[in-house]
């Protein structure tokens, strides 16, 4: 089953691919600093996660907490509320800028994507709410 996560503009892509099944959950980066990429792949549920966002590897390995800093289960209920309030925000393009909100985020809650994806995806949709000025759901740290 093919999964697809994408936010344009600043984009964050979960796709799925026919790849063969394994356990491995690879972490690469680009050579080029200019192109601001993250990307991991896990074979074993189908899916990639890319983000491209200038200054956004840079924020998570200099601000963000670290990884362990919070459980699974809880970066998966932040970013059910934060993807659900995105894609209202899409629905709506007369009342949020379509430039930030462009597609929805096919995000399924009974998926365990595991701890990096959601991780990817919380800190995310943290560094945007900073750095657009957008507020998506209830309070946003500066970290």
């Amino acid at each position: 089953m093919k999964n697809l996560i994408c936010i344009l503009i600043v984009l964050l892509i979960i796709i799925g691919c026919s790849a063969s099944k394994s356990n491995v959950v690879s972490t690469e980066k680009p050579k080029n600093d200019h192109n601001d990429t993250i990307k991991i792949v896990n074979e074993e549920l189908e899916y990639e996660v890319i983000i491209i966002e200038p200054g956004f590897d840079f924020w998570l390995q200099s601000t963000a907490y670290p990884r362990g800093y919070y459980s699974q289960s809880y970066l998966e209920t932040k970013n059910n509320f934060y993807v659900l309030e995105w894609n209202n925000r899409v629905r709506s393009p007369e009342r949020y800028p379509s430039n930030l909100y462009e597609m929805t985020i096919d995000y399924n809650s009974t998926i365990n994507y595991g701890y990096e994806v959601n991780y990817l995806i919380y800190n995310y949709m943290i560094y945007f709410q900073n750095k657009y000025n957008q507020r998506l759901y209830g309070r946003v740290s500066s970290r």
